[in-house]
């Protein structure tokens, strides 16, 4: 029989498929293979019961389920692409009859894909985005640069602002001591906002061995709760005060700073070249969000079912974990450190995982309309490309990956060409709006 296919909902339905009695048997001899090692029956010695004695003792029903687990996986893939839908999450199977020397047939409740009805995907309008790199850009970054090299030094006169400030501090609330409030010798960077709202403007204006009296409101939302809202008092003794002496910006601060350059004027041309190149990038990943999120205004999507954001939200919060890891933390550290559950987490990235799978069928849709099959050529830059990301081998790489998860990443990727590379770059409609009511404003004066 030819796989059923029945949609009994929006994105669910059941398919109804046999697996041939030639498949079934010789699932069945592999199941027998695998147990009868650990059979042993009177007057025979253990792994050498034969195959009919085993039917007659144990039939080989007992071996169904075995031969069930191994047949079905191909068996099912079959049934589904023969059917041209697309599951998704764990089936669910009944077997609707299974009996020897017969073909076996299934009947699998399955959760599909949504239908994408595609909208505009070629020539979409983008906000264009201005890429120019200003003469301030390079003096801003070049002042990082060389605040970035300050050194400290101790000042006589009052504290300001980006000063740091060596300081004891003892706080209380209601005259009373509190758990972390107490310090000595800590080093505060007045306007980092590193303290309670208030604290650091108090100390501006104070100089070294001053005693200063620092009175502040912890935030309502504060995360100690037994501080929140409360009013409290901070006695400060002030030992330094430090402010930042930046470098000279000269030929030698130039060459310290990148041996390729022998000026400060040659090293204005190199940060402005490297700043091109950011606000290039920046600008193509801006023009394809843009773009991608103009083709999704115009495709219906039917409802997208639970578990493909489930899945999705899984796979952010894998990527997130791994993430810690790099950084030496485990998830319950960081559980512990931030007060979050598995529940605020999972809600945290829930709205985002719906866009990335609204995104990922838009997508997929693409590559269908536009049949992209991505060639061997294809698949082998792919490789090669991830191996270099990931400083891996090659061969390791095409062990971890199937043929299906490479042909489906290439597919996106060129999916997302066709979109970016038709799109079309136009004023956009804020600033056209804007200049509109500047126009507007100078007529009236």
């Amino acid at each position: 029989m030819e796989p059923e296919w029945e949609k009994t909902g929006t994105n669910e339905g059941t398919l109804k498929f046999e697996v041939s009695t030639e498949e079934v048997s010789k699932a069945v001899d592999h199941a027998f293979n695998k147990v009868k090692n650990r059979i042993q029956l009177p007057g025979f010695r253990k792994g050498k019961v034969t195959r009919e004695l085993y039917r007659q003792f144990y039939g080989d029903e007992s071996l169904y389920q075995s031969a069930l687990e191994e047949v079905f996986p191909d068996a099912y893939e079959k049934a589904y692409k023969k059917a041209e839908i697309e599951p998704v999450g764990q089936p669910e199977v009944t077997v609707d009859k299974m009996n020897s020397n017969e073909p076996w047939v299934l009947e699998v409740k399955v959760t599909v894909k949504p239908e994408v009805k595609l909208g505009k995907y070629k020539g979409v309008e983008v906000k264009k985005i201005d890429r120019t790199v200003t003469d301030k850009d390079v003096d801003d970054d070049i002042q990082k640069r060389r605040e970035k090299e300050a050194e400290l030094v101790l000042k006589d006169g009052a504290a300001e602002k980006d000063d740091t400030v060596v300081i004891d501090y003892v706080g209380t609330i209601d005259g009373k001591e509190f758990d972390g409030g107490s310090a000595k010798n800590y080093s505060l960077v007045l306007g980092s906002d590193s303290f309670i709202p208030g604290f650091e403007d108090q100390l501006i204006g104070h100089k070294a061995e001053e005693d200063v009296d620092v009175n502040v409101t912890f935030p309502k939302d504060y995360q100690a709760k037994d501080l929140a809202g409360k009013e409290a008092h901070f006695a400060v003794k002030i030992h330094e005060v430090k402010s930042k002496e930046l470098p000279a910006l000269d030929d030698d601060f130039a060459k310290d700073l990148d041996l390729d350059v022998k000026t400060v004027d040659e090293l204005k041309e190199k940060i402005k070249s490297i700043l091109q190149d950011e606000k290039n990038d920046d600008a193509e990943r801006e023009m394809q969000d843009e773009a991608i999120h103009q083709v999704l205004e115009t495709t219906e999507i039917e409802e997208v079912p639970q578990v493909m954001i489930d899945n999705e939200v899984n796979q952010q919060i894998q990527r997130f974990n791994s993430a810690l890891q790099t950084r030496g933390l485990s998830m319950q550290m960081y559980q512990q450190i931030t007060g979050t559950s598995n529940e605020d987490l999972r809600k945290q990235y829930e709205e985002e995982a719906q866009d990335n799978v609204k995104t990922n069928l838009v997508l997929e849709a693409v590559v269908k309309a536009e049949n992209i099959k991505p060639t061997k050529e294809d698949i082998d830059n792919e490789i090669k490309e991830l191996a270099d990301e990931y400083k891996m081998d090659v061969n390791r790489v095409r062990q971890t990956l199937t043929d299906d998860m490479l042909v489906h990443d290439i597919g996106i990727k060129k999916a997302i060409d066709v979109i970016v590379e038709s799109a079309k770059e136009v004023e956009g409609k804020d600033d056209k709006k804007d200049s509109k009511e500047k126009s507007e404003d100078q007529a009236e004066k």
